[in-house]
């Protein structure tokens, strides 16, 4: 059994910037890894993934350049770094992990998920 576990959200200002970091127990190896976003009110939607390697990334139309996935296989982590935040982007942000390599934005596509991290940014 694999667990997610999140942590890195907060409040910031808007132009700021948060990290956000997910860690995997159980059964990670050559497991695409993915964060996604629900806003309140608002369907859950894809930020981007990581392929099992760290070797291809994929990002949400949204995210344009302001947002860099990364992964740690030693560590069983994976990384959501966020630059010049708007009050847009306020959501609970999850970490997702696929049993397969490379998966991309269905959240189908996704066996495991984490609980979720506040991020809140203020005008």
């Amino acid at each position: 059994q694999v667990q997610l576990v999140e942590s890195g959200g907060g409040l910031v200002q808007a132009g700021g910037s948060l990290r956000l970091s997910c860690t995997a127990s159980g059964r990670t190896r050559r497991r695409a890894m993915a964060w996604f976003r629900q806003a309140p009110g608002k369907e859950r939607d894809y930020v981007a993934s990581i392929s099992w390697n760290g070797g291809n990334t994929y990002y949400g139309s949204f995210v344009k350049g302001r947002f860099t996935i990364s992964r740690d296989g030693a560590k069983n982590s994976v990384y959501l770094q966020m630059n010049s935040l708007t009050p847009e982007d306020t959501a609970v942000y999850y970490c997702a992990l696929a049993d397969v390599e490379f998966a991309f934005g269905g959240d189908y596509e996704y066996d495991y998920w984490g609980q979720g991290t506040h991020v809140t940014v203020s005008s």
